[in-house]
Formats: structure tokens, sequence, C-alpha cells
């Protein structure tokens, strides 16, 4: 049965954008195309999402908030500072390469809208660097690390493992040795913090 328009959600919405998404990539995916997967007027797509824009920021979004719910967690933890760090920066390169190796399709597409997104990826990698504000501030307060300002140092191992998170490398993630040159990193990042 097709939804009505009183049982279409934003939600509902988003799924069906993410398997259009899929199916056509971002070049050719439209709201049309999204109306038709739902069995909606395209009208009732732009009661939700008020532009094509708006909804392809929208499933970005979502796509990147998956990630962030999935890393508050270790983040918020009442563990070892440093435990946290490692399983947190473990987590988001695990994320990373589990995205990029399950859903090749999806990742490409969202690999396109996130260079287009607007508000979306500053305020993914803003609530990313916040977490690892958390911890680099919980390890300096347990003694732990030492850094004069936690927040400099989040925004540093941040921008220091992107090699394993960020979109760009993903061809490099299932290469030979791209665990042991991880770890190597995030061994050399936590001696710095510890200094």
């Amino acid at each position: 049965m097709a939804p009505t328009s009183e049982t279409l959600t934003a939600e509902r919405i988003l799924e069906a954008t993410e398997e259009v998404l899929r199916r056509h990539g971002p070049a050719k995916a439209t709201v049309v195309d999204v109306a038709r997967a739902l069995g909606v007027s395209h009208g009732s797509v732009y009661r939700h999402f008020r532009t094509k824009a708006a909804l392809r920021e929208a499933v970005t979004k979502r796509w990147l908030d998956r990630t962030s719910r999935e890393l508050s967690g270790i983040a918020a933890a009442d563990r070892d500072p440093e435990a946290r760090l490692r399983d947190w920066l473990g987590a988001l390169f695990a994320a990373k390469r589990r995205k990029a190796g399950d859903d090749p399709e999806l990742f490409a597409t969202y690999t396109v809208l996130t260079d287009e997104a607007g508000t979306a990826v500053g305020d993914h990698i803003a609530d990313l660097t916040a977490q690892l504000t958390s911890i680099v501030r919980d390890g300096v307060g347990s003694g732990t690390f030492t850094a004069a300002d936690p927040e400099a140092a989040a925004r540093a191992v941040f921008h220091a493992t992107g090699r394993f998170h960020d979109p760009g490398h993903a061809r490099e993630w299932t290469e030979p040795g791209a665990e042991a040159d991880f770890t190597a990193v995030v061994d050399l990042l936590v001696r710095g913090l510890r200094a």
C-alpha cells in the first residue's frame, strides 16, 4: 500500500532517498524518483524538504549522524581516557571502512554529497572533535594526558588520523599494512599526549 501524505514522514523520505541514491547515484537521482519510490507526488516530498539540496543535505546528515552516535557512547564512557581514545579512533576507522566496504555505491554517493553539503559535514566534524576533546580533557584531568589546550590537542589528533577516516583515503583502508599503520599512528599520538 502506498503511503498517504498523512503517513509520509521525513524519516521515510530519507530512507527512500538512500535507496534512490544507491540505485541511480547522485547525478541522476531526482526528487521525482524519491516520490515515485514512495508512491506519492513530488509535492508531498517538497512539503517535508523545500528543495532538492535540502533533501540531499538531510540525507547526508543522517548518514554522518550514524557514525557520531556510535562514537558518542565511547566518548562518554566512564573508563580510562587512553583506552577510550584508542577505542574511539578504532571505532571511527572501523565505521568508515565498513561503510566503504559494505555499501560501495552508497559510500561513493555520500562522498559526492559530503562535498556539496552545506553545514552537515562541518557540523559532523565539530561533533567528532568535541567528542575527542572530552576524552582528552578527561585524560588531562586524571593526569593520563598532558595538553595545555585539550580542544587544540583533539583537533590535532583528528587531523593526524585523517588518513583513516577521510573518505578521500578510502582506497588505502584495505591495503596490506593499513591496520599496522593505524596502530603506529595512534601509538605515536598517545605517547605525545602523555609527554
